[in-house]
């Protein structure tokens, strides 16, 4: 198995990584607050700020391309009409991660990733 380029992968092939990291942008553009690892959080905050500056453009060509990496309409449209229009002024640094502490079952440093 090929090792990955950038970062930790998550599950077992690069397309299962790219399918958790899409799945937990999802997430935290329908509930705005995640609860899962550090790592995963850690990843996941790149791509959701990247997704955001693309929203904030608010054109046909943004929502494709959104929807590219995202394919869950609702998302898509809480992210556009929502999320997007509230960061309009802000230049960056959308999300915020707080550290939990360790997991009770196998001790993984767990952390909330949310908007600001």
């Amino acid at each position: 198995m090929p090792r990955p380029r950038k970062g930790p992968r998550f599950g077992g092939s690069p397309s299962h990584s790219k399918k958790i990291m899409a799945n937990l942008a999802i997430e935290l553009f329908l509930h705005e607050k995640v609860t899962t690892t550090l790592p995963r959080a850690q990843a996941v905050r790149p791509l959701a700020e990247k997704l955001i500056t693309k929203a904030r453009k608010g054109d046909l060509h943004a929502k494709r391309t959104v929807m590219r990496t995202i394919p869950n309409r609702e998302a898509v449209v809480k992210l556009f009409d929502d999320v997007a229009p509230r960061y309009a002024d802000r230049e960056g640094g959308y999300t915020r991660i707080t550290k939990l502490g360790p997991r009770r079952g196998d001790g993984a440093e767990e952390a909330v990733i949310e908007l600001v």
